[in-house]
C-alpha cells in the first residue's frame, strides 16, 4: 500500500526528453528561420547560434539534442531554399566593407569572426584593393588629401595610426597621406596611378 507521502510519486518522477524535436518545434524552427533569412543575410554560423538561443528561450525544458537538431533543421531549410550561402554572403560583406574604406585584412577578420571559413574568406578578399579602400576612408575622416586643415605632426601620427587600426600597412598609410587630392579622386573613379 502507498502513504500519502508516496501518491503521485510516478507523476512526479521525470522521463528523459526525447531527443527529437517534436513537430511543433521543428514548424517554429522553418518559420523562425524563414522570417530572419528575410530580413537580411545570415552566415550558417549566424542563423545556427540564433536559432539555438532562441529555442532555448521558447520551449521549457529542451534538450541539447533537440536545440542541436532545431539548429540542423534550420540551416538545411536555408540552404534548400537558397537563401543561405556562406560564399555569397563574403562576396557581399566584402564589397560592403571596401565601399566602407575596410582593409583586406579587417574585413576577412570580420568574415572569420561572422563564421565564414578561412579559405572563403581568402578567396572573397583577394579582388580588394587596399589602397582604393585607404583612400575611401580617408575621404570619410577627412584625412591626408581630403584634410580641411593645413597638415602638423600630431596630425600625421593620429592618421597614420588610424589607418594601422584600420590594417592598412604603414606604405599604404604613407601613400594615401601624401597624395594630392587630385590623385586620390582619380584612384576613387577608377584609375590607377601608382
Amino acid at each position: 500500500m502507498y502513504g500519502p507521502e508516496d501518491q503521485g510519486q510516478d507523476e512526479q518522477e521525470e522521463t528523459p526528453s526525447s531527443p527529437v524535436p517534436t513537430p511543433r518545434m521543428l514548424s517554429w524552427a522553418r518559420n523562425s528561420a524563414a522570417y530572419r533569412l528575410g530580413k537580411r543575410m545570415h552566415t550558417e554560423k549566424q542563423l545556427s547560434q540564433a536559432i539555438a538561443r532562441k529555442a532555448r528561450e521558447k520551449f521549457e525544458a529542451i534538450s541539447d539534442e533537440q536545440v542541436a537538431a532545431l539548429s540542423a533543421f534550420a540551416v538545411a531549410f536555408g540552404y534548400d531554399n537558397k537563401a543561405l550561402d556562406d560564399v555569397a554572403y563574403a562576396d557581399v560583406a566584402t564589397r560592403s566593407g571596401q565601399q566602407s574604406g575596410r582593409s583586406k585584412r579587417a574585413i576577412s577578420q570580420r568574415l572569420v569572426t561572422k563564421g565564414i571559413d578561412r579559405d572563403t574568406a581568402t578567396a572573397a578578399v583577394a579582388e580588394v584593393d587596399d589602397l582604393k579602400a585607404a583612400v575611401i576612408l580617408a575621404r570619410k575622416r577627412a584625412f591626408g588629401p581630403f584634410r580641411r586643415e593645413p597638415p602638423e605632426e600630431k596630425r600625421k601620427m593620429k592618421e597614420l595610426s588610424a589607418f594601422a587600426r584600420g590594417g592598412f600597412s604603414l606604405e599604404i598609410g604613407r601613400k594615401v597621406y601624401d597624395m594630392s587630392r587630385d590623385e586620390a579622386e582619380e584612384i576613387l573613379t577608377g584609375g590607377a596611378l601608382f
